[in-house]
């Protein structure tokens, strides 16, 4: 007997991984770095409170996202958004709060990321978006989207201050890093999971670098931007890409 569901196609509640797509994630990690630097830093409330703060508003919105029936590009950019400034603080309390360092946090963080990825697999046989269908996959694709954005934040800090590049120089190599990952996606059979994964990452420290370079004063490198005015700019940015950019939801192919 054929099985009527055979070769059908579903919609994911994640959106298509184009052009659109990663433009609109360094916009938000960038914002994620300005946002958290706001509360911590400008607001004096410090990385732990800030980090309980951004971490309530992620389980609320990831709760909302994973109880959603369809794909709403406002709902998964506000969970990345909340990702990316819970990141910010949290890397901050890792590397400077609780003394591990930019090379402690990002090794315990990597660590983390690949201990989920791994986990992921073993459970559900895929890390792609393509194979995002059910609850638990979402709860692992989230899982591994905050350790990320928190990674990302630690080695942008890392690249940008012991290792000396700077801001602008941070961002460069970055950039220079997904421009590679770019490459082999096109000229090369590496698993397509794993390039995703690398480049969620590297546009990471893309947006922090480049954050900071907006917001740091100007002995640090910095531009001396208020924090509140760029994160509000950054905010707008990516509410008129929302509507303005194609958002279609990602499709599941149901064997």
């Amino acid at each position: 007997m054929n099985n009527p569901s055979a070769g059908r196609e579903i919609l994911a509640k994640v959106p298509q991984v184009t052009l659109a797509f990663w433009m609109l994630k360094v916009l938000a990690t960038t914002l994620g770095e300005t946002g958290g630097d706001a509360v911590t830093m400008s607001m004096h409330m410090g990385y732990l409170v800030g980090t309980a703060i951004f971490a309530a508003i992620f389980v609320v919105v990831v709760g909302l996202q994973i109880a959603a029936k369809r794909f709403s590009p406002l709902l998964f950019w506000g969970v990345i958004v909340a990702t990316t400034t819970a990141g910010t603080t949290l890397a901050d309390l890792l590397d400077r709060s609780l003394g591990i360092g930019y090379a402690g946090g990002s090794s315990l963080l990597l660590v983390l990321l690949l201990a989920t990825l791994a986990a992921w697999h073993l459970s559900m046989g895929s890390t792609s978006v393509n194979d995002i269908r059910s609850s638990k996959a979402e709860v692992f694709y989230w899982t591994t989207v905050m350790f990320s954005q928190t990674l990302g934040t630690a080695l942008g800090d890392w690249m940008a201050d012991t290792a000396g590049l700077g801001y602008a120089g941070g961002a460069l190599v970055f950039a220079a890093g997904l421009v590679v990952v770019a490459v082999l996606y096109f000229r090369t059979q590496i698993s397509r999971a794993a390039l995703f994964w690398t480049a969620f990452v590297l546009t990471r420290p893309l947006g922090a670098t480049m954050g900071d370079l907006l917001d740091k004063p100007h002995a640090h490198g910095g531009l001396a931007l208020s924090r509140f005015a760029a994160s509000g700019v950054l905010a707008a940015i990516i509410l008129g890409s929302i509507f303005l950019l194609p958002q279609r939801a990602e499709r599941v192919r149901i064997c």
